[in-house]
Order: C-alpha cells, then sequence, then structure tokens
C-alpha cells in the first residue's frame, strides 16, 4: 500500500505507517509488528516504523503514512 499511495520512486522517504487493528480483526499484533518491522527495515523503505494502534470491532486499515518530503518541520 505504501508503493501505491507513495509512489515507487519515493518509497526511501516513508518514516511510518500507521495501522488500525481491531481486537475482532482476527490478526495476532505481536506477529504483524514483527513483520512490518522486518519488511519496513528493507530496501526500498530504508528505516521506516509500523506505528501499530489497536481499537475495538473488526477492522484492519492503514490510517496514514508519514512522509519525509526534504523540508524542514514547521
Amino acid at each position: 500500500m505504501a508503493e501505491e499511495h507513495v509512489g515507487r520512486d519515493a518509497l526511501s522517504t516513508v518514516r511510518a505507517v500507521g495501522l488500525e487493528v481491531g481486537d475482532e480483526a482476527g490478526v495476532a499484533v505481536e506477529n504483524l509488528t514483527f513483520c512490518l518491522e522486518a519488511l519496513l527495515a528493507a530496501p526500498p523503505f530504508g528505516a521506516a516504523w509500523p506505528d501499530v494502534t489497536r481499537r475495538p470491532g473488526d477492522d484492519l486499515r492503514l490510517t496514514y503514512l508519514e512522509v519525509d518530503d526534504g523540508r524542514p518541520d514547521d
């Protein structure tokens, strides 16, 4: 999904991937976090990290992508 939203050429600028995982989503959050850490540490992502938030319900959704646009923080 990060490739889709940011673009293949800009992936090295992804800093974080935010996810919401419902308690009833049938996802082992610890396993998901471990796999995402391994995936996001490898090229083409660089050093992005997963930010997984648990919520009530059965949703599993991408909530945000934190991207470094090269400009100083405002």
